[in-house]
């Protein structure tokens, strides 16, 4: 994961521990709400990033950060967990993630 990230990452707590997951969201979103909402549901805990809301310099190496690890466009919500990552709201596919990990 970026430093940036790192530094600026909120915690939002939870008992399921088992996958390290990492949103990089917009304060205004919808479907990053809906993320954010889908995780707490399940009591997943996760880190987030609002990156309308943090200084331009860090949002650009978040950005360069996301498009050299990941190679993929960039969309909001941008969840990473453990390594993989999906690119959007898509509940199937973080269960599908997030149970390939274990409990």
């Amino acid at each position: 994961m970026s430093e940036t990230i790192e530094k600026l990452a909120k915690t939002i707590k939870g008992s399921k521990k088992n996958r390290d997951i990492t949103l990089l969201t917009l304060s205004t979103c919808m479907w990053c709400k809906k993320c954010k909402s889908w995780l707490q549901d399940r009591d997943i805990q996760y880190k987030y990033v609002d990156v309308d809301k943090i200084k331009p310099r860090e949002k650009i190496q978040i950005l360069e950060f996301l498009k050299y690890k990941y190679q993929s466009r960039v969309s909001y919500p941008f969840m990473i967990c453990d390594d993989e990552f999906v690119v959007g709201y898509n509940p199937g596919k973080y269960e599908e993630i997030i149970n390939s990990g274990g409990e």
